[in-house]
């Protein structure tokens, strides 16, 4: 059962990454402005024009491909993802959480708690150990502390 869900994850995922990259083809490659453009561009005499052709071409190119980008991911990518961890949260908490829970409270909260039962009184033994070397500790760090005060003024 568990390896039937894996599987329709992975397939479902793949099957979404073929598809929002035919998305991403059909608009970056399909744009009418571009096909456009591309046939108003004539040829180049010399080198020095082809220079200038290119440099307005990357300038034009730096200037509209963030805006293009932006604009797919926002209405065609971003809202499948979206969907896709919508569902993948809702599936986590429907599916998963519960089953991961369950295991929790039937096997090992019961061991746990066992064990913190078997290690409590080894627990206290070493607290009252502590306490009773701050104790004897204590009147000594005052003294010192009281010391090292005095010493700023002599």
């Amino acid at each position: 059962m568990e390896n039937n869900g894996i599987i329709l994850l992975i397939i479902i995922l793949t099957i979404f990454l073929l598809f929002s990259t035919l998305i991403f083809l059909d608009f970056s490659f399909g744009n009418e402005a571009w096909a456009r453009e591309a046939q108003e561009i004539k040829p180049v005499g010399t080198l020095d024009e082809a220079k200038e052709k290119g440099d307005e071409i990357v300038k034009e190119a730096q200037e509209k491909i963030p805006g293009i980008m932006k604009n797919i991911w926002e209405r065609e990518v971003r809202p499948v993802w979206q969907k896709m961890w919508d569902w993948g949260k809702s599936w986590w908490e429907n599916r998963v959480f519960p089953w991961l829970s369950n295991i929790f409270q039937e096997r090992v909260k019961p061991s746990l708690e066992k064990e913190i039962e078997k290690k409590k009184p080894i627990v206290e033994q070493e607290l009252e150990k502590e306490k009773e070397e701050i104790k004897k500790e204590a009147p000594e760090v005052g003294k010192s502390l009281w010391q090292r005060f005095k010493g700023l003024f002599e």
